[in-house]
């Protein structure tokens, strides 16, 4: 078995930036693969930011130069930065390893 328990999430004004943690325990031996998620009402849930081997990373399209995933191994825990924040990025963001799922951390952006 496998948690991930994300945080960081909150409310931001348009153009501001939070940082986002999912920390990882269990059975896990290799943040490569780890995914954050964006589930916004309505709207079905895609995948923003992805990282694998070697630091490599890929990016929804719109937040390419505003995000960025990165993983820190000692301590089990993949982040996402993300600056530049829209309203339409509004969301639960959601930690994802293989079948594995996060609870979500809200994130709100005012206009």
């Amino acid at each position: 078995q496998v948690q991930l328990v994300e945080s960081g999430g909150g409310l931001v004004q348009a153009g501001g930036s939070l940082r986002l943690s999912c920390a990882a325990s269990g059975n896990i031996f290799s943040l490569n693969g780890m995914n954050w998620y964006r589930q916004a009402p309505g709207k079905e849930r895609e995948l923003v930011a992805s990282i694998h081997g070697f630091g490599y990373a890929n990016y929804l399209d719109s937040v390419k130069g505003r995000f960025i995933i990165s993983r820190d191994n000692a301590k089990n825990t993949v982040y996402l930065q993300m600056n530049g924040l829209k309203p339409e990025e509004s969301g639960v963001y959601i930690c994802n390893w293989k079948t594995f799922w996060g609870q979500g951390t809200q994130v709100t952006v005012s206009s």
